[in-house]
């Protein structure tokens, strides 16, 4: 079965420098996979390197088996893949029907049919999303990023400073988009507890590379989570592989 999302043997960075090197995983349509790692671990840099944002500097990117060119962000989007970053870049001076008729794609979804997902925005329709709480925020900017029908979604710390109700509806909005739209999602999170409960697989970086790859239900609660955060290095033995990422 072709991987909805594959890479192979990824090495990127900012500049000069190397953040991340020998990245290979897959993830198959209808999953989350959850990139987990300490504050430095790469993460982030390595959303924005599949984004197109930032360029590669080895291996290869594909979208259903189809190449990516490295660093070219318009045509990772017109691939599929849309970039959930941390900053809410919202259009804040536009009501959230608006932001999200300006995402909206011809002959595809439209705005109303986010309300599934996200029904808390329908009172809000009319309001400017600089006037929204942190959680209607986040969920017009996943909302924006749904409507776009991506194929490859990848999202980035979406739950930072917000109330704890407003984080179990978005990682319950992240689980459905998977399911119903048929979407690979790769999940930064700082929550790791959360991030495993919404993922079907995790690894985790440390120092720019892989030391833990494993179903999300075996790692729960594993001490080599725990190893792979603050530990300098991640012993051979304690590695544990599957197949599922």
């Amino acid at each position: 079965m072709t991987s909805r999302l594959a890479c192979r043997e990824l090495a990127g960075g900012r500049g000069r420098t190397v953040v991340f090197r020998s990245i290979d995983f897959d993830v198959q349509a209808g999953r989350v996979l959850a990139l987990l790692g300490p504050n430095g671990a790469g993460k982030t840099t390595l959303l924005l390197t599949l984004a197109g944002l930032l360029p590669w500097t080895d291996g290869s990117i594909a979208v259903d088996g189809t190449p990516l060119r490295c660093g070219r962000p318009h045509q990772a989007n017109e691939a599929g893949v849309v970039l959930v970053p941390d900053n809410r870049c919202l259009f804040t001076s536009l009501t959230v029907e608006r932001n999200l008729q300006v995402a909206a794609r011809r002959h595809g979804l439209v705005p109303k049919d986010m309300l599934d997902i996200f029904p808390a925005l329908e009172k809000r329709w009319k309001v400017k999303g600089g006037a929204l709480s942190g959680g209607e925020q986040q969920m017009l900017v996943m909302a924006r990023a749904l409507i776009q029908q991506p194929k490859v979604l990848l999202v980035d710390e979406m739950s930072m400073g917000l109330a704890p109700l407003a984080v179990e509806q978005l990682f319950e909005a992240v689980r459905r988009i998977a399911a119903d739209h048929d979407t690979a999602v790769v999940l930064v999170e700082q929550h790791v507890n959360l991030a495993l409960d919404v993922a079907d697989d995790a690894i985790v970086l440390n120092r720019g590379t892989i030391v833990v790859r494993d179903t999300s239900d075996a790692l729960l609660g594993d001490p080599r989570i725990e190893l792979a955060y603050f530990g300098d290095a991640l012993p051979a033995r304690h590695l544990k592989e599957s197949g599922g990422s």
